[in-house]
Order: structure tokens, then C-alpha cells, then sequence
């Protein structure tokens, strides 16, 4: 059974998610990492999603207010043992709802360059490229999407 759940950043599920979200990534940046991990801060994120197969948690995602019109997708993972079954693509979607929900007309997102599978996943779900935003602006290692969800 699979089900999505809404909840905040202090949700212990999406807790233990972010660790490992966050080792992997330690990996994939190399030295950019302590660059991009400033920004990633859980603590007081309002609107966080976790995915759950058979009660068990195997994806989350988060989004926070970028300004009054965007919200800014943050913390997307799934579990590698349960990537491929479309779990990262329904917590984005719900992600996306949630947004539409309180009124925002578009969603932005940074990922890596080293995250292949990540720039696949919002190109299948309708995000385009754009320049790279805020603190991003100077990280080549960085790709910055947006989508009108609006």
C-alpha cells in the first residue's frame, strides 16, 4: 500500500529521510557540499511531504516560500531500494497541489549537475531550465528549474 502523508519538518520520518538524503549528497558534491548544506536547514520548514510504502517511509520532499508568488521545492528524496516505482514523481505532484492550495502560481528549484536522475525527474514533470537564483548564481554545479503550476 502507498500513501502520501503531509506533515511539518519535525516529523521523525522525514528526519531520518534528510540524513540520508544528506550523506548522499556529502558524497555527490565532494568539496561543494558545506557550500549547499547552508542552505538546506529543515528546521521550521511548514509544508513537508512523506511518502510511505506498506507504513514504511521511503520518500519525502518539502516546499518552502521563496516570495509571495513562488515557492521554492526543497529535501526531494527516495530511498535508492525504492527509486524507480514514480515515488519522487508523486511527492512532487502532492508538493505541487499544496502550493496551488495556498495560492502560489509556481514552484523553483535548484539541483546538481552530479544529480542526473534529479534533472530527469522535474524535466519529465514539466520543469524548464532557467538561471540560476540567489545563492545559486555562482555554484556551476548547480541547475535551477522552474514550472507554473498556476
Amino acid at each position: 500500500m502507498f500513501e502520501i502523508k503531509r506533515t511539518k519538518s519535525n516529523n521523525q520520518n522525514f528526519i531520518s529521510l534528510v540524513k540520508l538524503l544528506d550523506a548522499e549528497l556529502a558524497e555527490r558534491d565532494g568539496e561543494d557540499h558545506s557550500y549547499y548544506a547552508q542552505f538546506n536547514k529543515i528546521d521550521n520548514i511548514k509544508y513537508v511531504v512523506v511518502a510511505y510504502e506498506n507504513n514504511e517511509p521511503v520518500g519525502c520532499g518539502a516546499i518552502k516560500e521563496y516570495d509571495n508568488e513562488t515557492m521554492e521545492v526543497k529535501r526531494m528524496f527516495t530511498l535508492p531500494e525504492a527509486r524507480g516505482k514514480g515515488i519522487a514523481t508523486k511527492v512532487l505532484i502532492e508538493l505541487e497541489k499544496w502550493a496551488t492550495e495556498l495560492s502560489y502560481t509556481k514552484c523553483i528549484l535548484e539541483t546538481g549537475k552530479r544529480q542526473p536522475e534529479a534533472i530527469a525527474l522535474y524535466k519529465k514533470n514539466g520543469y524548464k531550465n532557467i538561471p540560476n537564483y540567489g545563492q545559486y548564481a555562482i555554484m556551476q554545479n548547480s541547475v535551477c528549474f522552474e514550472k507554473q503550476i498556476k
